[in-house]
């Protein structure tokens, strides 16, 4: 295959090209017999091996989802976070969209805005997460940060923020400010999905 962008390809192709390599009818047989066992792609790429998936197919894709997350972080790290939103929520949606549980991370930039360590600091059940703001105050000096965007994800599939969340958002942004690392945005991912508290004017 030459170089250059692929041509348009249904889901069936680009799983045997991924895969296998290959779009010869023996991949393309097991890339449909796959699709056919997920209700969607995102069961697929999910945290876990979908029933009548191989392990060893489903790590593939992982592994290419990761290098899709590496890749939008990579691209993170070279530009001015803060006007660059669109690429903070892709990385966040590659990196959270997924989880089966609610996961709280950080994102934290040096003084040009750039990323310096992206960061899962806690993990819950479906509903919550026990955040404890000392944790990410010292993750952002260990990192000797200037400034945070915060993140997490509602399993749910429901991305309106909680009174909780607004209630956190303001502890975490209180005890920042004591260190002056400022909170640029606290973003919530909930499937496809991402809203930001900085757009809402809550921060």
């Amino acid at each position: 295959m030459s170089g250059g962008a692929l041509p348009p390809l249904e889901n069936s192709q680009l799983l045997a090209l991924a895969l296998d390599g290959r779009q010869g009818p023996a991949a393309l047989a097991r890339a449909r017999r796959d699709l056919r066992a997920c209700s969607s792609l995102r069961t697929l790429l999910g945290p876990e091996p979908p029933p009548g998936i191989s392990a060893l197919r489903w790590a593939r894709l992982r592994a290419v989802a990761e290098l899709m997350r590496r890749a939008e972080l990579e691209t993170l790290t070279q530009t001015d976070a803060l006007l660059s939103p669109e690429a903070v929520r892709r990385f966040l949606r590659l990196w959270l969209h997924d989880r089966p549980v609610e996961c709280f991370a950080g994102v934290f930039l040096d003084s040009q805005h750039r990323v310096i360590a992206a960061r899962e600091l806690f993990t819950g059940t479906l509903a919550q997460t026990a955040v404890y703001p000392r944790e990410v105050v010292r993750q952002a000096l260990r990192l000797n940060a200037a400034a945070v965007i915060l993140a997490h994800n509602h399993p749910s599939g429901v991305a309106e923020p909680s009174a909780a969340d607004r209630l956190l958002t303001e502890a975490l942004r209180a005890a920042l400010a004591q260190i002056d690392i400022p909170v640029l945005d606290h973003l919530i991912v909930a499937g496809n999905r991402c809203v930001s508290f900085a757009e809402r004017g809550w921060l």
